[in-house]
């Protein structure tokens, strides 16, 4: 392999030091997915660059025998300094880590980087950022080709269910679901969140009491068709924790 440098433009969605003071982070940039290592980082004027959910510009070095690219440079393009806000960060941190499990290293997505770019900033300045993080979790699954099944019953394929399937997260009909059926509100913005614009969804928030059965439903479906996703339980408000999936 030849050594090579290039300037990437990006988003720290992801960030781990390691014992030896390396900072090693994954990047979002309109390029996919970039990895690389800053060694002895924590050391360095590049610790207060590299930190999540900022914007930088770095500048890497690719050995002909190393796995990661080295940071040689860093410039901070952006910051949101409100995402440290504790009802603020931990859907941020959600978003980051669906864009690291849905996007891949190399694979050319300018449309995910806008999308999620977007997302962070919507968290950071709309008053409702619960509902930001909600409207664009779909948003991100559904350009990484994953949509939840809205029109026929996820087990006998009945039209138009209307109950939660507390097992996938897809919809089953009355038949199929022992659970009583979404609100209006929370049935209306399933069936419609990936067709309509970011901007109508958030023109329509769902009330805040029928948010649970929604995070619910997308932690069950997340689980299921992309995998683990360790921010669920840790960092999202017990609210929204499912609680009554049976075993």
């Amino acid at each position: 392999m030849r050594s090579r440098t290039a300037n990437r433009s990006g988003i720290v969605i992801r960030r781990r030091v390691t014992p030896a003071g390396d900072i090693i982070v994954t990047l979002l940039t309109p390029h996919g997915k970039v990895k690389a290592v800053a060694r002895g980082g924590v050391r360095g004027p590049l610790a207060s660059y590299l930190n999540l959910f900022h914007h930088v510009d770095v500048h890497v070095y690719q050995g002909p025998n190393n796995d990661l690219a080295s940071v040689k440079q860093a410039v901070l393009e952006g910051a949101l300094p409100r995402l440290a806000e504790p009802e603020r960060h931990a859907f941020a941190h959600l978003l980051a880590e669906f864009a690291d499990a849905l996007f891949q290293e190399g694979e050319f997505s300018e449309q995910a980087f806008e999308l999620f770019a977007g997302a962070l900033r919507g968290l950071s300045h709309q008053p409702d950022p619960e509902w930001v993080a909600l409207v664009l979790s779909h948003k991100l699954l559904a350009l990484a080709g994953f949509v939840q099944n809205t029109g026929h019953c996820a087990r006998c394929r009945a039209p138009e269910p209307s109950h939660p399937d507390p097992l996938g997260g897809q919809l089953l009909c009355g038949a199929c679901s022992s659970l009583p059926a979404y609100p209006p509100e929370a049935l209306a913005f399933l069936r419609g969140v990936v067709r309509r614009t970011v901007r109508a969804s958030m023109e329509e928030p769902v009330p805040a009491e029928q948010r649970p059965a929604l995070w619910r439903a997308l932690e069950r479906y997340v689980t299921v068709h992309v995998g683990d996703v360790k921010s669920w339980r840790q960092l999202l408000p017990t609210a929204t924790i499912p609680t009554d999936i049976p075993a």
